[in-house]
This record gives structure tokens, C-alpha cells and sequence, in this order.
């Protein structure tokens, strides 16, 4: 057992200094990394990984009050591992000595086997004074302060009622919520199906290939899921389809796809229609097609800018366009923690101003009559609401449609008198003028 404990340890803290000291995100350097271990192990180093970034500035509290002066960059690597040996004794309950021991085991594993007497100082330094240290850390690093200043400041001015409630919601882990491919199985038999295996989960009420599972679990587990018979999505995302109005026979775009989640959706839930998956980053374009693949779906996968669609269009419009556009990911914090230390200020008005592009572009591709959904992952106001606010004041042949007469859908994460789900926003566009 102590080789291995030690690699999840080792694996834990290479991931962290890959996203925190060297800038990349979790959501590549952990699929990356975890290849090391047997896959029983990799959850446990995402359980770890997720808590630091969520609470990255209580982590560097503590560490200032257990260590004398930092570590310089050469050894940096034994500050990420200090913290994946708190992390084990804060909040994923690990035995004590295991997480002492397995913790200094993994020093040599990250080639500094001379700092083992350092990482267990401080981490028996913190169980001598964890209560202490715990009672001044609630005071000193209170719960918004685990947000940037700058995106907490915006947060609380956009929702100055609910902005406690979004900070916490971010904090906690997500609900496993999956779509039942309605290709081969309605919600009421996929459920029967798991309830035949003991496992709990409620349809939602609306959306009736939507369920929710009452405890998470390794979904390779779930039955017929490498057939393609379920996959997992968000709730808030679920609602593209619905929103989207296919009708078989359709052609539908979805504008920024990858990786191809909400086309999966469209493509289960109305047989018949035409679907182009496009998405500008081509790396991510062969996971795309693997996903269709395991679903036994087709679509016709496109590598291209949607801000510019002279260099991939065929030039025959569409029915239905669904832009889920690039954004600030605000919304997904809690699926995605080391958004919150990767995202700048400065990021927001770039990010503004390209999805008006893309939205403008989009707009001409546009069959008159048809219908364009407008999504994010966001819930800053001036990538929703006033962004599709701006775009119909400059744009004279689009409106509203059902079911969002008045205004755009703003799902704030985790709210309670909603789903459960991550934030997102939804308007539903219009073109004037018959098909």
C-alpha cells in the first residue's frame, strides 16, 4: 500500500504545481497526470485537488503559520505536497498516520527525500495546533476571501442578495446528474435500470431524460454506459435542448460544441435533424468524435471559428443555432475551482466584446424565422442579459422567442429554490421574416 499511497500523493501535488505555480488548468493537467495511476486512485487525487483549489487561500494561511519562510522555487514541489497532507487531515478524514506517513514517503518520489523531516514538522506542527489554528483561520480567511477580490466585488454587485449563497454553492461539490439517451432508453426505464442495481436517482420533472443521482459514483459503473446509454451533463446545460425546439429534419448548428455534450443532446432527443458540430480548438475536436462514437451518433465535425464563418461555411442556413459561448465560466466554479485563480479582470471585456462577434456572425447564418439560443457559463450580467440587451438594439430583424418572452434565463449555481445546477444563462433569439 505505501508505494502506491505515496504516487497519489506525489501525482496530487505534481497537479497542483502544474496549475498553480505553472499556470496550466486542472481540467488538462489532471486527466494528464492520473494516467499514472490505477483508476481507483484517481479520484482520490481529484477529491484533493479540488478541495486545495477551493480553498487555496486558507491552504497558504495555514502553511504561513506552520512554515518559517517560504520554500524557494527549486523545492517548491514540498509546498503543494504540504498542502495534499492537509488537505488529507482537514477534510477527506484520512487516518492520521497515513496521512503523516504517506505524505513523507512521497517526498522521494518528487526527488526531495531531504525535506521529509520538513513536510512532517508541519504536519504534526498542525495536528498539535489545529483547533487553535482552525478557530483564527474562519476569522482570518472568511469564506469570499476564497474568491478573487475582483470577481467577488462583481459577484456581490450583480446579486447583492443572493451573492453568499453563489460563494457557498461554489464551494461544494456538484450533484451527479445524467442524460439518458432517449435513443435507447426513457428516463422511467433507465431508472427502473438502476434501481435494479440499488443505485437511487429522481427524473426531473421536466426535462424527463434528466435524473439525478442521490449519491456520486464511477459512472463506468452505471449500466449500458459504454454503449452510449447515459452520459453525464449538468442539469442547466440540459436545458439547450429544450430551449432549442429541434424538429426532425432540421438543419442545427452548435456553434462552439466541444466537447460535444449539448450536440449529443440535440442529436438524441430528435431523430432526423442535420447536425455541424464546429469548435475552434482543434485538439479538442478527436475527443469530440470519440464522444459521438460511444453514443452511436453522427454528426459532421468541423474545425473552425465561429466569429468567422466564411472559412467553414457551406452557405446553407440553418434552422437552429445553439452558440454556447466563450465566457468568464463563472457559473461552473464549483465543477471547475482553479477557474477562479486563472481568470483575470482584464479577461471580461475581450470576452464581451468576442462573443458579440461571434453572436453578430452567427446571426447571418441564420434561417429567417429560425431560432437561436444564446447560452453561458456565466453570471456576470455583461456577458447575458445586457449582452443580448446591446444585440437586439443594433439588430433589426431579431426578437424574443417562447418560452423567454421578457428576458434571458439566469441560473445562479446551486440555487435552492432551483435544481441544484451549475449557473448558466439562456436567451432564446428569434430572425423576423418567414422560413
Amino acid at each position: 500500500m505505501s508505494a502506491k499511497a505515496a504516487s497519489s500523493r506525489a501525482v496530487a501535488a505534481q497537479v497542483l504545481q502544474n496549475v498553480l505555480q505553472h499556470g496550466r488548468s486542472l481540467s488538462a493537467v489532471l486527466p494528464e497526470l492520473q494516467q499514472q495511476l490505477a483508476p481507483a486512485d484517481r479520484a482520490w487525487v481529484q477529491a484533493v485537488c479540488f478541495d486545495v483549489m477551493r480553498e487555496l487561500p486558507r491552504y497558504e494561511w495555514l502553511i504561513q503559520q506552520l512554515v518559517d519562510k517560504p520554500l524557494k522555487s527549486k523545492v517548491r514541489i514540498v509546498h503543494y505536497l504540504i498542502m495534499v497532507g492537509l488537505s488529507q487531515l482537514r477534510t477527506l478524514n484520512t487516518p492520521e498516520h497515513a496521512a503523516l506517513s504517506e505524505t513523507v514517503n512521497a517526498a522521494s518520489q518528487v526527488r526531495q527525500k531531504a525535506l521529509k523531516g520538513l513536510i512532517n514538522g508541519v504536519l504534526r506542527n498542525y495536528l498539535r495546533h489545529r483547533d487553535a489554528l482552525e478557530s483564527q483561520l474562519s476569522q482570518q480567511v472568511p469564506l469570499a476571501d476564497c474568491f478573487p477580490r475582483w470577481m467577488r466585488e462583481r459577484i456581490q454587485q450583480a446579486w447583492p442578495k443572493q451573492s453568499d449563497a453563489i460563494f457557498n454553492a461554489s464551494q461544494q461539490r456538484p450533484p451527479l446528474w445524467l442524460r439518458v439517451n432517449a435513443k435507447q432508453f426513457s428516463g422511467a426505464e433507465y431508472l427502473q435500470l438502476l434501481s435494479e442495481q440499488n443505485i437511487t436517482a429522481t427524473v426531473h420533472p421536466q426535462l424527463t431524460q434528466a435524473l439525478k443521482l442521490s449519491e456520486s459514483l464511477d459512472v463506468r459503473t452505471l449500466p449500458h454506459f459504454a454503449e452510449g446509454a447515459v452520459s453525464v451533463q449538468d442539469i442547466s446545460a440540459q436545458w439547450a435542448g429544450y430551449y432549442l425546439q429541434t424538429q426532425p429534419g432540421m438543419r442545427v448548428l452548435d456553434a462552439c460544441a466541444a466537447p460535444g455534450g449539448k450536440s449529443a443532446l440535440l442529436l438524441e432527443q430528435t431523430a432526423g435533424i442535420e447536425l455541424d458540430a464546429l469548435d475552434f480548438e482543434e485538439s479538442r475536436i478527436p475527443r469530440m468524435i470519440e464522444n459521438f462514437a460511444r453514443l452511436q451518433l453522427t454528426a459532421n465535425v468541423i474545425q473552425g471559428d465561429a466569429a468567422n464563418p466564411s472559412d467553414w461555411w457551406s452557405g446553407i442556413a440553418y434552422d437552429r443555432i445553439l452558440l454556447d459561448a466563450p465566457c468568464s465560466a463563472t457559473g461552473i466554479m464549483r465543477r471547475q475551482p482553479d477557474i477562479r485563480w486563472h481568470r483575470r479582470e482584464s479577461d471580461i471585456g475581450p470576452l464581451v466584446e468576442l462573443q458579440q462577434q461571434i453572436l453578430t456572425a452567427q446571426w447571418q447564418l441564420l434561417k429567417p424565422g429560425g431560432i437561436l439560443v444564446y447560452a453561458t457559463c456565466s453570471i456576470l450580467p455583461e456577458e447575458n442579459e445586457q449582452q443580448i440587451v446591446n444585440f437586439l438594439a443594433n439588430t433589426s430583424d431579431a426578437k424574443r422567442a417562447d418560452p423567454l418572452v421578457e428576458q434571458g434565463r439566469q441560473i445562479l449555481p446551486g440555487d435552492p429554490t432551483g435544481e441544484d445546477g451549475d449557473g448558466f444563462y439562456y436567451a432564446v433569439l428569434q430572425k423576423l421574416g418567414s422560413s
